[in-house]
């Protein structure tokens, strides 16, 4: 089916950041949105729900509240519209379960009128007046388009070798983890994935693992920074500055800033060494671990007995191995351009990590007219920070591309202050000036 009319916003992939972008649009009277995704359905990370995990983001962090307090869309609204609202308060979780906030994703998005499932958009091209994305059901035009198609598995090179279905990626876990009872187990990777799935590998009973390796290229296994202070880098104001800064300095202040965004809670750690207490000192019988910190697989070999993992230890240099039957590649994700981009590569400008330049709204730079703009969420790791790829600042961010989408400050989304002062200074010129003299001191200049 073709549509005939302009949307003013076409939305690419529904995950919760096109979710939350959907759910801000909701409130704005007169725009014309329209989302599409090529699942059936809602579903959040169905690989990685195992039992009790938790989320690492505060419930308040939803889809709208931070912008909009008095959404319909909000996780309080989803807790009332359940009748749950104060068993929920009562349980006082101290983090709340991520099938918890999954629910609350998949309540939202069976409630907004503008999500079209089971619409896969093939290609996006531009006319010279309006986008065209082609779909699986016909045309569709549009002034704006929203990419909120996600990141992908990362798997390392030489799983292109590896045959059979005993190495899989831990977006995966929950539908494949069953078949490791009684198996020896080679997990790789040391953050929060790698951390949920040993333990669920070393749980009591005939669905545990007869062995598991955890092996991790970080030289230990590091917990989630979560102190006040770091928790400002998850902040419009620290977003605003961080993007003022050259490409090369947001290169290496991201690296600097991982742990602050891809650690291991500091509960699920804690969890980990009192099973493996109990493991050691207690119980009888039960999977044996092994914790294997700054270690890089080199290769993996297949053979008879499954799969032998080489390794170079990075503590003193040695070369290791180990032997496996089971491989759980718990390697995070990595960004590509999204294949239906493909018309418009030429017109679109990407920056030296292969991803898109991105504006202070988050409007991809390209070179077509301004009125057109394609909005970029969880594209932007190198132009707006560690922020970008969690949960934390999508309702900010719906709100900032809200707000560029009608031309007008519906939302308010200017950084309050901040106990921090992360730039020199607001005033380019007076730093200048500043710099100049500064310099020009005797003890500045060369002998």
């Amino acid at each position: 089916m073709t549509q005939r009319n302009p949307l003013d916003l076409a939305g690419i992939g529904i995950g919760p950041f096109n979710l939350s972008l959907a759910a801000q649009l909701d409130a704005i009277d007169g725009v014309e949105a329209a989302f599409f995704e090529k699942r059936e359905r809602f579903d959040w990370h169905p690989g990685m729900m195992l039992p009790d995990v938790t989320l690492q983001t505060s419930f308040l962090k939803d889809l709208v509240t931070a912008t909009n307090p008095t959404s319909p869309w909000s996780f309080i609204a989803y807790l009332v519209a359940h009748r749950r609202f104060y068993d929920f308060i009562n349980a006082e979780f101290a983090d709340v379960p991520r099938q918890e906030f999954a629910n609350y994703l998949a309540w939202v998005a069976k409630g907004l009128d503008s999500l079209r499932f089971g619409e896969d958009v093939q290609a996006l091209d531009f006319d010279g007046r309006h986008f065209i994305l082609q779909t699986g059901n016909g045309t569709v035009e549009a002034r704006n388009v929203a990419l909120g198609i996600g990141l992908q598995p990362y798997q390392p090179d030489f799983v292109r070798k590896l045959t059979g279905q005993n190495h899989f990626h831990s977006s995966r876990a929950a539908f494949e983890l069953a078949r490791a009872a009684g198996k020896r187990v080679a997990v790789i990777g040391g953050g929060q994935s790698g951390a949920e799935i040993l333990l669920h590998l070393l749980g009591a009973g005939e669905a545990a693992a007869a062995s598991v390796d955890w092996i991790s290229l970080r030289p230990n296994f590091q917990p989630l920074d979560a102190t006040p202070f770091t928790n400002e880098l998850f902040t419009p104001h620290y977003v605003r500055n961080f993007h003022n800064l050259a490409e090369g300095r947001r290169l290496s202040t991201v690296e600097r800033e991982k742990l602050a965004g891809d650690g291991v809670s500091a509960s699920t750690l804690s969890e980990i060494y009192r099973r493996l207490y109990t493991l050691r000192h207690i119980e009888r019988g039960g999977p044996q671990a092994r914790l294997m910190p700054h270690r890089e697989v080199l290769d993996v070999e297949q053979n008879a007995g499954g799969f032998r993992l080489v390794m170079r230890n990075g503590f003193d240099g040695g070369i290791e191995f180990s032997q496996a039957e089971m491989i759980v590649l718990a390697t995070g994700y990595s960004y590509r351009l999204p294949d239906c981009l493909a018309p418009m590569q030429d017109r679109i400008a990407i920056d030296g990590t292969g991803r898109l330049r991105l504006e202070a709204d988050f409007s991809v730079k390209w070179d077509g007219p301004a009125d057109n703009r394609i909005f970029a969420l969880n594209a932007g790791l190198i132009s707006h920070g560690i922020a970008e790829p969690q949960l934390s600042l999508m309702a900010w961010r719906s709100a900032v591309i809200a707000n560029a989408l009608i031309g007008q400050p519906f939302f308010d989304v200017e950084p309050p202050a901040s106990p921090l002062a992360w730039s020199t200074g607001s005033d380019q010129a007076e730093m200048a000036d500043a710099e100049v003299e500064y310099l020009r001191r005797p003890s500045h200049r060369s002998c």
